[in-house]
């Protein structure tokens, strides 16, 4: 396929993005980049300094709410993206409502916790969409550790054992490898179901 033909069919897609950090305001800015339509992020936090880092932020925008930020940096890249943004907590009660209509869901969150309770209500609540999370991008290096495995309609991206602290913290390459993985995958599943409907 050409990139018209792919863009085509991705601006008719919705992706859902749970968390609009290190991994979610990358992986949306390459999904806007490749050409899907219709984004729906998730996040109830802040951009701050030490974001900068590795999110998709920029200095003047510390300060802001993560949705509003990230939604001005992806209409700048694309004014025609359609975007659904949800200041808020993630919770078990409204993660099903919020990405109702989305074809595929990205888990982009930091914490063990939360990551848990969004896959398990996901994987219950939604378990015709194919689910992409990251798990594994601490510290540098290691390339060859980061990889993709598909179990059912769960798609997990990472190296799956190296857990940020303060002698393995995130970093921008790690974090962007997954978070460009995880679109990867979304579009993998969005252009092969595509193709298998032809």
């Amino acid at each position: 396929m050409t990139f018209d033909q792919i863009s085509k069919i991705l601006k008719t897609k919705k992706v859902g993005i749970a968390g609009c950090g290190g991994l979610g305001s990358n992986c949306a800015v390459a999904l806007v980049r490749a050409g899907v339509g219709t984004l729906v992020l998730a996040d109830f936090d802040i951009v701050t300094r030490s974001n900068l880092n590795r999110q998709y932020y920029f200095m003047d925008q510390v300060g802001m709410k993560k949705t509003e930020a990230l939604r001005e940096n992806i209409l700048r890249i694309n004014p025609n993206v359609t975007i659904e943004a949800h200041d808020l907590r993630l919770t078990r009660e409204n993660a099903a409502v919020i990405f109702k209509g989305c074809e595929v869901v990205v888990e982009a969150f930091d914490l063990a916790d939360q990551k848990e309770m969004f896959i398990e209500t996901i994987l219950t609540e939604m378990p015709s969409v194919p689910l992409v999370i990251g798990l594994g991008m601490a510290g540098w290096g290691m390339n060859n550790t980061i990889h993709c495995r598909k179990a059912d309609n769960l798609y997990i991206c990472g190296d799956e054992i190296s857990e940020i602290g303060p002698e393995l913290p995130p970093i921008a390459p790690r974090v962007g490898m997954v978070a460009n993985m995880q679109a990867n995958v979304v579009l993998e599943i969005l252009l092969n179901v595509e193709s298998s409907e032809k």
